[in-house]
């Protein structure tokens, strides 16, 4: 199955981004509601993000959390190079303004950030009070896209915040009180700001990815990501276990590389010509793949309060897309 997986994800990335990116190609909503083109690949990424992590609960065990998505972005950077050099968009490097640099570069920083505040906050908090500041990073990109990009705030956007809020809570399991509380509130800092990166990493990358081709902007944000994501290794000295990945996690490794590689590739076309606080959304029904994959391999259902808030997120998702 996982090789499968592969080859149809490289197949999908040849068809993808070897079509030239045209303005005029852009496919717009008719009356019919026909779906966008940003709006096909905002959801392409939500696919991709969910197989992901469902490639990721297969083969990766007993290996640092930390250790494992820097092997998997370097995967990714090869990935999104390829892909830059298979579409020749390496020639237009040159024409990239330093504005688009400079958002590039800041938007793979948050990125970083975010990772190492959320993984900081886990290991002096309590998983179930950080999750669920760390997901409120989807509404807070919607308000920042919003406030700083100047997006229009609907009746359907305000709605669908609240639902989509309120599912993300419902979705996290409440822990047993008789647990111990984490020894100080340094992990809630750490949690915000997680979710602060997380929201500023959408907002910068669609500045940046502005008058880019879309694909050499998220090679070039990749880099960032790599960086910042061995400088964790580095920092937690977890490095030298490298050589203790066996052969079938290297390959789901690899295979979860590339699917994060098209889910990214993906979320910043959407980015390029979407509104991030319509594309942010949609990038988060992932869960809805990750949870069909789960129960379909591994068997594992929702309890009724986690599946009343995914039914919230769905529904909060798709009420972005209707205009009244």
């Amino acid at each position: 199955m996982g090789y499968r997986t592969g080859i149809v994800n490289l197949t999908v990335s040849i068809l993808l981004y070897h079509i030239p990116y045209h303005k005029k190609d852009q496919i717009e909503t008719d009356e019919k509601g026909n779906l966008a083109m940003w709006m096909i690949y905002a959801f392409l990424s939500a696919l991709f993000a969910g197989i992901t992590a469902i490639l990721a609960k297969l083969g990766i065990k007993d290996i640092d959390s930390n250790l494992a998505t820097a092997v998997r972005t370097l995967v990714v950077v090869v990935f999104a190079w390829g892909i830059v050099f298979l579409v020749g968009s390496q020639t237009t490097v040159a024409d990239i303004s330093g504005k688009s640099l400079l958002f590039l570069f800041l938007s793979g920083l948050s990125t970083g950030l975010s990772w190492i505040c959320y993984f900081k906050a886990l290991q002096i908090g309590d998983i179930n009070k950080v999750v669920p500041i760390d997901k409120s990073s989807t509404v807070l990109s919607m308000v920042l896209a919003i406030a700083f990009l100047q997006e229009p705030l609907t009746a359907n956007k305000v709605l669908g915040m609240c639902a989509i809020a309120a599912g993300t809570y419902l979705m996290i399991q409440k822990k047993d009180s008789a647990q111990k509380e984490a020894p100080n509130r340094l992990w809630l800092i750490y949690a915000l700001l997680s979710a602060l990166f997380a929201a500023l990493t959408s907002i910068l990358g669609k500045v940046g990815i502005e008058n880019v081709e879309s694909n050499l902007g998220t090679a070039i944000r990749t880099l960032v990501v790599l960086f910042m994501a061995w400088i964790i290794v580095l920092a937690t000295r977890k490095g030298k276990e490298i050589k203790n990945i066996e052969q079938k996690s290297w390959l789901f490794l690899v295979l979860s590389g590339l699917a994060t590689g098209l889910s990214w590739l993906c979320y910043y076309r959407a980015l390029q010509d979407g509104q991030a606080s319509l594309v942010v959304p949609i990038d988060k029904l992932s869960i809805l793949v990750t949870v069909l994959f789960a129960y379909v391999f591994f068997k594992e259902k929702l309890s009724k309060k986690s599946m009343v808030g995914l039914t919230l997120i769905v529904c909060g998702t798709l009420l972005l897309l209707i205009v009244f």
